[in-house]
């Protein structure tokens, strides 16, 4: 069983940024692809960054490329989203989302583990 703790949520004014956190719990958490969804009111789950095991590769969705930063710290077992430059359609719940056999198939917007999620509120 593998459990996922996001922190790092909250209000924020448009331009502004905010770092997401999220822990991975088990021995073997280093060995996870780990990545970030989000889900905005009203719409489906959307994935916006995965990293790898190794944080060698790293893959963002449009809508957040060149603003948002994902990496990890395997000796923490913890990954990090930096959203720098938010705006109002960045408000969502994100959700930390864990791949336990090490592939990439969070990008094509599926998981095996997810957090309870945080959430991000952007004002205009």
């Amino acid at each position: 069983q593998v459990q996922l703790t996001e922190s790092g949520g909250g209000l924020v004014q448009a331009g502004g940024s905010l770092r997401l956190s999220c822990e991975a719990s088990g021995r073997t958490a280093n060995s996870y692809t780990l990545g970030w969804f989000r889900q905005a009111p009203g719409k489906g789950r959307e994935f916006v960054a995965v990293i790898s095991r190794t944080a060698g590769i790293t893959t963002y969705s449009d809508p957040v490329k060149g603003r948002f930063t994902i990496s990890r710290d395997n000796a923490k077992n913890t990954i990090y989203l930096q959203m720098n430059s938010l705006a109002p359609e960045d408000t969502a719940v994100y959700y930390c989302a864990a791949d336990t056999s090490g592939s990439f198939k969070i990008a094509s917007g599926t998981a095996d583990y997810w957090g309870q999620g945080t959430q991000v509120t952007v004002s205009s």
